[in-house]
C-alpha cells in the first residue's frame, strides 16, 4: 500500500500478513481525497476514522497535515500493525485507540470535523451507523461524515445525507451536521 498524497506522497506502508481487512482501494482513496480537498482545509480539520482496519484513510489525512487524527480500531492484531507503521513512518498526529466503535461513540468528548468510518460490509449494524455518529454529538456543526459501504445499501433518505459516490466496488456516502 502506498500513500497517495502530501508530505509522506509516495511512502509505502507495508502491511502486516494475516489481517483480516479490506483496505480502501488507491483509487478510491484518491478520488475521496480529490472530494474533500475540494470541500475542507486540512491543516484545520480533526479527523475521526472509525474501524480503522490497515489505517490507509488516517495516514492520508495526516499525510495532507491534519491537525490531529484519532482512529479507532477493535482488532488486537491491527492496532499492533497500526502501532509499527506510526512508529516508522514518524507520523505525529495520530493516536490509535483500542476499543469497540460503539463503547467509543458512547464515551467520546471530543468533537471533529470529519468523521470517517469503514465497517466491515457483514456488520449487522452497519445501516445505523449513520444515526449512531449524528446522534452522537462527536461532529462538530457542519461537520462531515463519510461512511464507506457496499453498492446494497442506500443511506439517501437520511436527513443529513447529501450526496453519494462509487468508485468500482467501493461506494461512499457522505453526511453534514447542520450550524450550530
Amino acid at each position: 500500500m502506498r500513500i497517495i498524497g502530501g508530505k509522506y506522497r509516495g511512502r509505502r506502508i507495508d502491511l502486516p500478513h494475516g489481517l483480516s481487512v479490506r483496505p480502501t482501494t488507491a483509487f478510491a482513496r484518491e478520488s475521496l481525497f480529490n472530494i474533500l480537498n475540494n470541500i475542507t482545509d486540512f491543516e484545520r480539520v480533526f479527523v475521526l476514522d472509525l474501524f480503522s482496519g490497515t489505517g490507509s484513510i488516517a495516514y492520508e489525512f495526516s499525510s495532507r497535515g491534519a491537525a490531529g487524527v484519532h482512529m479507532v480500531e477493535q482488532n488486537r492484531k491491527n492496532v499492533s500493525g497500526i502501532k509499527k507503521v506510526i512508529a516508522t513512518v514518524g507520523f505525529e498526529n495520530i493516536k490509535i485507540i483500542h476499543t469497540d466503535v460503539r463503547t467509543y461513540l458512547r464515551i467520546c468528548k471530543t468533537r471533529y470535523d470529519i468523521v470517517f468510518a469503514d465497517p466491515p460490509w457483514d456488520l449487522p449494524w452497519l445501516e445505523d451507523i449513520p444515526g449512531l455518529i449524528t446522534g452522537s454529538d462527536i461532529l462538530k456543526p457542519e461537520g462531515l461524515l463519510v461512511l464507506e459501504h457496499p453498492v446494497r445499501m442506500n443511506f439517501s433518505g437520511h436527513e443529513l445525507f447529501f450526496d453519494h459516490r462509487n468508485y468500482g466496488g467501493v461506494n461512499f456516502s457522505f453526511f453534514r451536521t447542520r450550524q450550530a
